[in-house]
């Protein structure tokens, strides 16, 4: 299992994969943010986007490969205010269909997680579908649930579902919880 985290130009030249993956995600129903049928030409559009983000220091990615594909990825976002540089957010955390079973999820969200300690975040959070097979990932990984938003998103098939968010100290702060 290889996992590398991405700059700006590896984000550019992976982009078409990454879409890929997006693509399949939407497609196999996860909640991601997109509506299904998920255009490919909309998802690499997207995964261009996230390259500035990249270059800014506000997003870092990270792509697992199986030989040479993408399997999954997963992102933190770090805010841009002075008092919450404490913290990030967990985003696109998205193993494809055909490499789930295999700890690939784990992996990536380990991987996030001793990122952001490194990086000195302490406070970790993320949003999911409530009822969504990665609720068990991060229940297992030791985050802890706030509770459900109903109606927060609309999955891809366009119906508002229930959210729910997650935080996980980390580092120094979960040492000392």
């Amino acid at each position: 299992m290889i996992v590398e985290t991405l700059d700006e130009a590896q984000v550019l030249d992976r982009a078409g994969q990454l879409a890929e993956l997006l693509v399949d995600m939407v497609g196999g129903g996860a909640s991601v943010g997109f509506l299904a049928p998920l255009d490919p030409a909309e998802a690499l559009a997207w995964w261009r986007t996230r390259a500035a983000g990249v270059a800014a220091g506000g997003l870092a990615v990270w792509a697992a490969y199986e030989g040479t594909r993408v399997a999954g990825t997963v992102s933190l976002a770090f805010p841009d205010k002075p008092n919450s540089r404490h913290r990030a957010e967990l985003v696109k955390l998205m193993v494809h269909r055909k490499a789930r079973g295999r700890g690939w999820g784990r992996l990536l969200l380990d991987t996030a997680e001793r990122a952001a300690v490194a990086a000195g975040v302490t406070l970790l959070h993320l949003d999911t579908e409530t009822g969504s097979p990665a609720e068990r990932l991060y229940r297992a990984a030791g985050w802890t649930p706030l509770g459900a938003i109903p109606g927060y998103a609309a999955n891809p098939a366009g119906v508002l579902r229930p959210t729910t968010v997650y935080y996980k100290q980390v580092g120094a702060q979960a040492a000392a919880g």
